[in-house]
């Protein structure tokens, strides 16, 4: 069994620590538990592991955020994973800094590289793990916000999510989305 994860996020040096990035983040994450590297290939830096016997496929599109749909469309053709296999991790500015919510499906939230996935699946029901990174920032100041980097209080909260949300991934593989969901989504 496969599963496509495609954590959301923008390829440069400028971008590592910044609030937007925290889907590469996740994949580096899991790609480090299991002592694997990225290679660059078409659309995507990309690296498979193995967990109770399913290959989890993670993608970091090199797309730029907002055309990570073309990225995880190839990918989940090159792979034959089916869309009930794929999950998107990426950023939240709905939800207050380090709160993790798992969903089966939903809407962009404004959010651009959801609204490309979605445009380019011809739909909105995938799995997708969304990481809160709060919203303080002016009206006007979004792309600041999200393209700035974690000030160190809101680091100490979002490293330690770091693992619960490696442990998301590897449940939504071996236990499936429902049983996830009620794990984790009710966790504080």
């Amino acid at each position: 069994m496969k599963y496509l994860i495609a954590g959301l996020g923008n390829i440069g040096k400028e971008y590592d620590n910044t609030r937007h990035n925290i889907g590469f983040v996740i994949c580096d994450a899991l790609a480090n538990d299991e002592d694997t590297k990225f290679t660059l290939k078409r659309h995507a830096l990309i690296t498979k592991i193995k967990f109770k016997g399913r290959i989890f496929v993670l993608i970091k599109p090199t797309t730029l955020m907002n055309l990570s749909g073309k990225a995880i469309k190839y990918w989940l053709t090159k792979e034959k994973i089916p869309i009930e296999n794929l999950l998107v991790i990426a950023d939240d500015i709905a939800l207050p800094t380090g709160i993790l919510r798992m969903r089966k499906k939903g809407s962009d939230g404004g959010h651009n590289g959801l609204i490309n996935i979605i445009e380019h699946l011809n739909t909105n029901e995938f799995a997708r793990l969304r990481i809160g990174i709060g919203n303080n920032f002016n009206k006007g100041f979004q792309a600041d916000y999200v393209l700035s980097e974690w000030t160190d209080e809101e680091a100490n909260i979002i490293n330690p999510k770091i693992d619960v949300a490696c442990k998301i991934v590897k449940s939504f593989g071996t236990i499936g989305i429902d049983r996830t969901m009620n794990s984790y989504n009710k966790r504080k």
